[in-house]
């Protein structure tokens, strides 16, 4: 077994990441293994400077600055283990910086068009599910991983709360908001559960991620959303609307359940956004002049 696959192992086992992550950590670190195989090199024995030239390898094949870094962060956390595990002396990895890459700010809905969209009719096919869905998305912020993998068990109704198990296996409990609370109380009672159950089944066991994404597509064009609209879209727009109202980043942080606050700190740039819309259009000396002002 290789020190990469031991790597991947530990991931797995004993960090618990998501299947997505450890996908990406094998490929970064697959393409790590390529280039020193390629090369004549042990990935075990690499310096700082062979390092890098993997980094300028991958950045001439045309990779983004953004998947430079993931590869940079895979090989950071992979030769941290090894160090800590005694199996090199120093990480080749610690001090090599990728290229910057510009931050996308994520689209999120405005606050009408998210009540547009979770409004759905509770009277259709569905109806009651797809309300406390989306309820649930949009007053809770969860990642779809963990609405997917919720059992009635995790939801506390009467006192308003939703514990989940997100990245890391780190466990958080987040607030219901009043009309999440409602949806999901009228959808248990339409669909008598164990606590055990899955609060969103699917056809074997739980709902899966493909199913709700398509779902939600649907349900947003159905209700005249004309955005691409996917799961990640409610939780984005979850923490604009906290944080617009609150200014708490530290809260939404918690809320998120975000290891890293700087991860938080992109709402900040949308809340920044706002702010200077609002002075745009009240501040009469905020707009540059026109033919018609003279």
């Amino acid at each position: 077994m290789s020190a990469i696959d031991d790597f991947l192992a530990h991931l797995a086992v004993e960090r618990q990441v998501s299947a997505h992550t450890l996908d990406a950590y094998r490929r970064d670190l697959a393409a790590l293994g390529d280039w020193s195989a390629t090369h004549g090199l042990d990935v075990l024995a690499l310096d700082a400077e062979q390092v890098r030239a993997f980094i300028a390898a991958e950045h001439r094949r045309g990779l983004s600055p953004k998947s430079l870094q993931r590869r940079l962060s895979a090989c950071r956390s992979f030769y941290g283990w090894l160090l800590r595990q005694g199996r090199i002396a120093a990480s080749p990895a610690a001090a090599i910086r990728a290229p910057k890459a510009p931050r996308k700010l994520p689209q999120v809905l405005d606050p009408d068009e998210a009540k547009a969209l979770v409004e759905v009719p509770t009277d259709a096919p569905l109806g009651l599910r797809d309300r406390a869905l989306l309820e649930l998305f949009y007053s809770s912020g969860l990642r779809l991983s963990e609405l997917c993998a919720l059992r009635w068990r995790d939801l506390d109704l009467a006192d308003a709360l939703v514990t989940v198990l997100g990245k890391g296996g780190k466990q958080r409990s987040v607030p219901l908001g009043s009309h999440a609370r409602a949806a999901l109380a009228e959808w248990r009672a339409s669909v008598p559960a164990g606590e055990g159950d899955p609060v969103f089944p699917g056809r074997n066991g739980p709902i899966t991620p493909r199913a709700v994404q398509l779902r939600l597509r649907k349900l947003a064009l159905q209700q005249g959303l004309f955005k691409r609209v996917h799961p990640h879209l409610l939780r984005h727009s979850f923490a604009s609307h906290i944080l617009e109202s609150s200014g708490d980043l530290r809260g939404v942080q918690e809320l998120l359940g975000h290891a890293d606050i700087a991860t938080t700190q992109i709402y900040t740039h949308l809340d920044y956004q706002h702010l200077s819309r609002v002075y745009d259009d009240a501040h009469p000396r905020a707009h540059r002049r026109t033919d018609e002002d003279e």
